[in-house]
């Protein structure tokens, strides 16, 4: 059995045998263990726009997520398992994680015996490349599929410059249309059992040291 943290209500880690998932609804910051752990952590208050974006009305605080991330980090410690945020998270920095090698690979994350890379979703199913920081505790470290390719959408909502916009149309990327919420937070299924997976290895991985 593991425990998904965080996850969706009804999402990919719901109706899935010895998977026991924690939404809003359960809180899981209160989880008390003792199955190993995959955590999705709301990752608003740490990303690019922590603050809110350019068009909010009121500039919101770094971090302040109500004391999930730190949640997160404590159960994957305890309990072992791997945490997803997006990539630059500042949770990183804030925490005194070690930010991974951009071109792939695991990586020490810490002085705990942690460890952290970087890996797109786009290379298992997702419509953008969604590049993922992941910490690691205790489990076997697969190699992933680092990096993906082929054409992909932006996450982000938009254009930087009249040039990219116009790059866009020339490549008809336009016809693609632009990602939704829902699917910018989406977890593709072959990424979330690779998750799986590693968290399932923490009893293997525990009994071997």
């Amino acid at each position: 059995m593991i425990a998904a943290l965080f996850v969706k209500t009804n999402g990919p880690y719901f109706g899935l045998a010895d998977v026991d998932p924690w939404d809003v609804r359960r809180d899981a910051r209160r989880y008390p263990g003792p199955y190993p752990v995959v955590a999705h952590p709301p990752c608003e208050r740490w990303g690019r726009y922590w603050f809110g974006g350019p068009s909010a009305k009121e500039r919101l605080q770094l971090g302040d997520d109500g004391g999930c991330f730190e949640s997160a980090l404590r159960s994957v410690r305890t309990w072992g398992g791997v945490l997803e945020h997006p990539e630059a998270s500042h949770a990183w920095r804030t925490f005194g994680l070690i930010v991974p090698l951009r071109g792939g690979g695991w990586s020490v994350a810490d002085d705990r015996g942690g460890w952290t890379c970087c890996v797109e979703q786009g290379a298992y199913g997702h419509r953008a490349r969604k590049a993922t920081w992941l910490y690691a505790f205790d489990v076997d470290l697969p190699a992933l599929t680092w990096r993906a390719s082929g054409e992909f959408v932006r996450i982000d909502a938009g254009y930087h410059s009249a040039n990219e916009r116009a790059a866009a149309v020339d490549r008809h990327k336009r016809d693609r249309g632009r990602l939704t919420n829902a699917e910018r937070i989406a977890t593709p299924i072959a990424f979330r059992d690779e998750l799986i997976g590693m968290a399932r290895s923490v009893e293997r991985v525990r009994r071997a040291a």
